[in-house]
């Protein structure tokens, strides 16, 4: 079931959230917020009380080579918002997903 997130998301934006109490991790895209909960409870053993997802669309990226035109796509990403309950929190710092 843990092997549903794959990292914490340590941005800028995301550390400004965590002093709401509010935490983004990167997910499997496959993954509901059923098991995103189940995870997240059973490996920092938190309680959540909410969880917004967000599904990233592939990029289309093109480069020129020797060979012309190179074109392929990035990979679909699924981020979760995880807000807990008040007085928890998670260390990012120590957290190995």
């Amino acid at each position: 079931m843990i092997d549903v997130l794959k990292r914490p998301v340590v941005t800028e934006k995301a550390m400004k959230l965590s002093t709401q109490g509010q935490y983004v991790f990167e997910v499997l895209p496959e993954a509901n917020k059923i098991e995103i909960r189940k995870a997240i409870e059973d490996m920092f053993e938190v309680h959540i009380v909410s969880i917004r997802t967000v599904r990233l669309k592939g990029k289309i990226k093109s480069r020129m080579t020797r060979r012309g035109i190179m074109r392929g796509k990035t990979a679909l990403k699924k981020k979760a918002y995880i807000t807990l309950k008040s007085g928890e929190s998670i260390d990012l710092q120590g957290a190995a997903v």
